[in-house]
């Protein structure tokens, strides 16, 4: 894992005094998007540069939004699971000029969202971590996008006994989206470095 970080870190262009690089740390679910960012984020610490981090998952919908809808299952948990248009103006349209974000924050025990205000440094790296980070509404805000690419069986094997016991959910909800994403969206190809996980 080490030499994945290191070669992470050494790509992403220098940053200069005043400028904010956007990294996208991208993958499907349990590719080990939030591991590697862990890792990515204490090495750009020690080496004294300011890390601003998102993770996508924190501004997904209220649950009434994204189920028992009238759309089928894969596309509820695309299309319906973020609020793509206000993440666009709210979070990636502001990542460079903005000081300051007021962002939705999604709370998962109550299914209710709150306002959350996240101050961005001058000179930083901004990590956003996350699924389906390369759709073309978003694609445009990075200046770097790694891509944590892992094999569906061995991903399914790091779900919790429960959770993999629902396998329909699986079929019917994330694996349709996953294939769409890859075949709409082609991310191993358009992302500035693939990483196999």
């Amino acid at each position: 894992m080490e030499h994945k970080i290191l070669h992470i870190v050494n790509k992403i262009p220098k940053l200069e005094q005043g400028q904010r690089i956007v990294l996208g740390i991208d993958g499907l679910s349990r590719s080990g998007k939030t591991t590697l960012t862990k890792k990515v984020v204490q090495h750009l610490q020690e080496k004294n540069i300011s890390v601003c981090l998102f993770h996508i998952d924190n501004y997904i919908v209220e649950k009434n939004r994204r189920y028992n809808t009238d759309y089928e299952e894969w596309y509820e948990y695309y299309y319906l699971q973020w609020d793509v248009k206000w993440l666009k103006e709210n979070l990636f349209q502001k990542l460079k000029k903005s000081n300051e974000l007021q962002l939705l924050t999604y709370d998962d025990g109550s299914d209710t969202k709150r306002l959350e205000i996240t101050e961005i440094p001058e000179t930083c790296v901004i990590i956003i971590e996350g699924v389906f980070l390369q759709r073309k509404d978003w694609r445009n805000f990075y200046d770097m996008i790694v891509y944590l690419d892992s094999p569906r069986d061995m991903r399914f094997n790091r779900e919790s006994e429960a959770t993999k016991s629902n396998i329909e959910k699986f079929q019917n909800r994330y694996w349709k989206a996953e294939d769409y994403y890859l075949e709409v969206e082609t991310p191993l190809a358009q992302a500035d470095l693939v990483i196999q996980n």
